[in-house]
C-alpha cells in the first residue's frame, strides 16, 4: 500500500500534521509505503512566493486584511473564487502533472490548497486514488469542503458540523483530532520533564511561544512577562527567528525571574508538559499540542480568520484565556497565577478536549480508505474478466 501525503508550508501547522500522519503511518501500519510532499516546491517561484511568503507578511502587516480575506471566502459563493483557482492552476502545473502520472492507494491532504487540486482532478477523471482530507484547525472553513473527498478527519463536532452545513454526509466525516507528533501520546511525568529543563517546580512556569517563524509582537510579550511581579520561570521559543532570539537574548532579566529563549527546539512535548501556562498565537497544532499536555493557554495577537476561530474555541470550552492587548498581558496573567483554583479548572477542560492519539486515529482512518479502495478496485476487475 502506498500513502501521497500532500501539504503546503504556508506556517508550520499544516506541514507539522502531515509529519505526524507519517510517522503514526510508519509505526502503526510498518507494511505501508509513505511519500511526503510539499506542494509548494512544485510550485511556481511566483506562486510561491505570493501563496508562502505573501501569507505571512500580509498575516503580520495587515492582520485585519486577512481576517477580511478568510470571512469572504467563506461565503458559500466567493466572489473570485474563478480567478483563484485559474491562478492556482498556473501556478502549480508541476504539481498537478505528478499528481497525474503518480500511483497511489490514496491521497492525503492536510492543507486546503491540496485538496481543491485534487478534487478538481478527480471531478476530470485524471486521479482514480481516493482523497481523504484533514482539517488542521478547530473549525471547517469553506475552503476545505472539497469534492469528490472520501474522508473528512477532523478536530472535533464544531468542524464536523461546518462540514455537514456545507453538504457533506455525516458518514464521511471522521472526529480524530488535530494530528499531533506521536509523542504528545507517550509524554513524560510533569516532573520528569521540570528536572529535564532545570525546572525546580517551586515558581510557575511560564512558555512563551511565537510560532515556527517567530513573528508577531515577540519582544513586546517578553517585555510584558519579565514586568510581573510574582517571581516566574519563563522560557522562550522565538523558532527560526534569530534576530529577534538574539534581540531578546540581550534584554536584562529582572533577578527574581529566571529566563531562557530558545530557537527551534524538538522538545516542544516538555517544554509544554512542563509549563503552567502557553502564551502563544492559537494556531490549530499548537492549540492540539497544549490541549494533549494539559496546559491552558493564554491567547494573544491570533491572526483574524482561522486562529482567531481557533481561540474561540478553546475559550468557549474553558481552556484558554484572553489577552486582548499586550499592556494587558502583565494584569491578565497575575490575576491567573493567583487563582490556582480557576488553573487548575482550566487545566482540567484542557484535558477533556485533548486528543493525544490523532496522528494514530488518522493512520487508521487513512488506511482503511485506502484498502476499501483497493477491494473496489479488485471487484470491478473481477467483474470485468
Amino acid at each position: 500500500m502506498k500513502i501521497l501525503l500532500l501539504t503546503a508550508s504556508v506556517g508550520s501547522g499544516h506541514t507539522r500534521a502531515a509529519e505526524a500522519v507519517s510517522l503514526a503511518l510508519r509505526e502503526a501500519h510498518p507494511g505501508v509505503r509513505v511519500e511526503t510532499l510539499d506542494a509548494l516546491t512544485l510550485a511556481s517561484p511566483l506562486f510561491r512566493a505570493f501563496y508562502g511568503k505573501g501569507y505571512l507578511a500580509l498575516a503580520e502587516r495587515a492582520p485585519a486584511l486577512v481576517g477580511w480575506f478568510y470571512d469572504r471566502l467563506d461565503e458559500p459563493r466567493a466572489p473570485g473564487d474563478w480567478a483563484r483557482q485559474l491562478v492556482q492552476t498556473a501556478g502549480m502545473k508541476a504539481l498537478l502533472s505528478r499528481l497525474r502520472e503518480g500511483e497511489w492507494d490514496a491521497i492525503v491532504s492536510t492543507h486546503f490548497l491540496t485538496s481543491e487540486l485534487v478534487a478538481a482532478l478527480k471531478r476530470r477523471a485524471l486521479v482514480s486514488a481516493p482523497l481523504v482530507t484533514i482539517v488542521t484547525d478547530m473549525d471547517a472553513h469553506r475552503l476545505w469542503a472539497q469534492e469528490p473527498c472520501t474522508k473528512y478527519l477532523v478536530g472535533g463536532a464544531e468542524a464536523a458540523n461546518a462540514l455537514q452545513r456545507r453538504g457533506v454526509a455525516g458518514e464521511r466525516i471522521a472526529i480524530t483530532g488535530i494530528p499531533i507528533h506521536p509523542i504528545f501520546s507517550r509524554l513524560p511525568t510533569r516532573r520528569a520533564c521540570l528536572a529535564e529543563h532545570g525546572l525546580s517546580g517551586t515558581r510557575p512556569v511560564i512558555l512563551q511561544l511565537a510560532g515556527g517563524s517567530g513573528h508577531g509582537p515577540l519582544e513586546d510579550v517578553y517585555t510584558g512577562l519579565l514586568s510581573l511581579e510574582k517571581p516566574v520561570d519563563l522560557i522562550v521559543v522565538a523558532g527560526r527567528n534569530r534576530a529577534a532570539r538574539y534581540r531578546l537574548l540581550k534584554r536584562l532579566v529582572p533577578a527574581r525571574h529566571n529566563a531562557r529563549v530558545l530557537g527551534f527546539t524538538d522538545r516542544m512535548h516538555e517544554l509544554m508538559r512542563a509549563a503552567d501556562l502557553v502564551v502563544s498565537k492559537p494556531g490549530g497544532l499548537t492549540c492540539s499540542e497544549a490541549l494533549a499536555c494539559g496546559t491552558p493557554m493564554a491567547i494573544i495577537n491570533p491572526i483574524p480568520g482561522q486562529e482567531s476561530r481557533n481561540g474561540d474555541f478553546l475559550l468557549e470550552n474553558g481552556a484558554a484565556i484572553k489577552i486582548n492587548a499586550v499592556a494587558a498581558l502583565p494584569g491578565k496573567v497575575a490575576a491567573l497565577l493567583e487563582d490556582p483554583l480557576k488553573l487548575a479548572r482550566l487545566r482540567e477542560s484542557a484535558l477533556k478536549l485533548a486528543s493525544p492519539v490523532a496522528a494514530f486515529d488518522a493512520a487508521r482512518e487513512i488506511v482503511s480508505v485506502a484498502e476499501r479502495a483497493a477491494r473496489s478496485e479488485r471487484g470491478t476487475a473481477a467483474v470485468s474478466a
